[in-house]
């Protein structure tokens, strides 16, 4: 794998030979990643994987005419070939009146702020292994438990460099690393399954293998003996692992490119109030060791933090270059993209800020509702907004967690959900798009 400098300097010499071929403008982006990851089931070893690979992509623009040719050979015969392709290829491209590299002006040219996002560890796949068992062990002791799907480890790392023909050339690197078990509690014909994971930049933030380990067996054991949920309307309470999905759909809701194609149920929300006064949606891509965190986007433009939705008012869509101009707007530093094709836009560390209210709190003021823990099937209409999801979870019966339930079907409409949308104060930084507990009201459950 190539250093961070090395990378820039690849990147940089292929855009000077795509100038000296002729192409008006280019950028080059490298990424390279090497990662190593450990299966292992009922306490014996299942698999050990090791991938390395490098990729560098070339876009170049002809005028308006545009063409992305990317290779895993990075030898200089190859690279010489890739560049005159990639020239010819885009003679022959359509015009697209917004296609053109990032503004100068809007590229970050500056250090910024350190992300902290390589620790620069290199566990073994020894320590890797000693991890995995040892997760596995903490859940398959805990009482119920009767069967193990298996726990994994794994740790990797990367390097990113991205060179414009304006004279942007930087690079960053970034480790990762997760852990993961999965159990089933019960047996014959009441068997439960449910798992617990966690991912981090640093290998010291993964949480402990034994406090892994008794969460995923204490939800699996928690999901015996299910009930049914009678059909009808209902609160939805959305515990932290799954809540997270609806700002995801509130992502790609304001994406560019669903604005400009106005395939989104949010055209012409910009500015609006949808969500109550007081939520606050923060996208932060500089948080120090965040999931996400970069200095800059896949064109180089420069990232900040920003309140997506403030105070309840949806502010800004996410916007590429392209999207920017098609628009008549500014991009936003939202910009995400791999070796070959165009860019497209992504959030990069997502929360939705905690609200006033404990989780206790804000199931003690239900009366009956549904407590959701597991949503299945994509059932999400961006186009329209409507939301439909099986789900399983828990009823709350006069403020307090009762049976648990699985196969309804929760079902609404995501204007009205975030219009009902109250947020609990139990906030953790566990994934890349974070929420607290959330409550909405009034949506349809399908149940006995």
């Amino acid at each position: 794998m190539l250093s961070i400098s090395e990378a820039e300097a690849r990147a940089a010499s292929l855009v000077e030979a795509a100038r000296k071929a002729g192409a008006d403008a280019a950028d080059a982006l490298y990424i390279a990643d090497a990662s190593t990851g450990v299966d292992v089931r009922l306490g014996a070893l299942e698999d050990v994987q090791r991938s390395e690979g490098e990729e560098i992509g070339l876009r170049v623009f002809l005028g308006r005419r545009s063409a992305t040719v990317s290779s895993s050979d990075l030898s200089h015969d190859a690279l010489s070939a890739l560049v005159e392709r990639v020239v010819a290829m885009a003679r022959e491209a359509p015009e697209d009146p917004y296609a053109g590299l990032a503004p100068a002006d809007r590229l970050a040219r500056d250090e910024g702020p350190r992300m902290d996002g390589d620790d620069g560890a290199d566990p073994t796949p020894a320590e890797l292994k000693d991890r995995a068992l040892a997760t596995e062990d903490a859940a398959r002791v805990v009482e119920g438990i009767t069967n193990s799907e298996g726990a994994n480890a794994s740790a990797g790392r990367s390097v990113v460099a991205l060179a414009t023909s304006h004279g942007f050339c930087r690079g960053y690197t970034a480790s990762g690393y997760s852990s993961s078990v999965s159990v089933i509690a019960g047996s014959g014909g009441d068997m439960q399954r449910d798992s617990a994971s966690h991912s981090a930049r640093y290998f010291s933030d993964l949480d402990p293998p034994e406090r892994l380990g008794l969460l995923a067996a204490e939800r699996a054991v928690k999901r015996l003996n299910p009930t049914k949920l009678p059909s009808g309307t209902l609160a939805i309470l959305f515990d932290p692992r799954v809540g997270s999905g609806l700002l995801g759909h509130l992502i790609g809701a304001i994406a560019g490119s669903s604005i400009t194609r106005r395939t989104s149920f949010l055209l012409d929300k910009r500015g609006e109030l949808i969500f109550p006064p007081g939520i606050v949606i923060r996208d932060d891509p500089h948080r120090p060791r965040g999931l996400r965190s970069k200095p800059f986007d896949g064109e180089g433009v420069v990232t900040r933090p920003m309140d997506i939705i403030a105070d309840g008012r949806l502010t800004s869509w996410l916007l590429d270059s392209a999207s920017a101009r098609q628009l008549g707007l500014e991009p936003t530093g939202h910009a995400v993209r791999g070796v070959s094709g165009a860019p497209g836009v992504s959030a990069t560390n997502i929360d939705l800020l905690p609200g006033l209210l404990s989780k206790d709190e804000l199931i003690g003021e239900v009366d009956r509702g549904f407590y959701v823990t597991e949503l299945i099937g994509q059932g999400v209409n961006l186009v329209t907004g409507d939301y439909s999801r099986g789900a399983s979870g828990f009823i709350i019966e006069k403020g307090e967690l009762g049976a648990p339930v699985a196969e309804v079907t929760i079902a609404g409409s995501l204007i009205d959900m975030f219009r009902s949308l109250t947020a609990a104060s139990d906030l953790e930084h566990r994934r890349a798009v974070n929420v607290p507990t959330l409550r909405v009201e009034g949506m349809t459950v399908a149940g006995a």
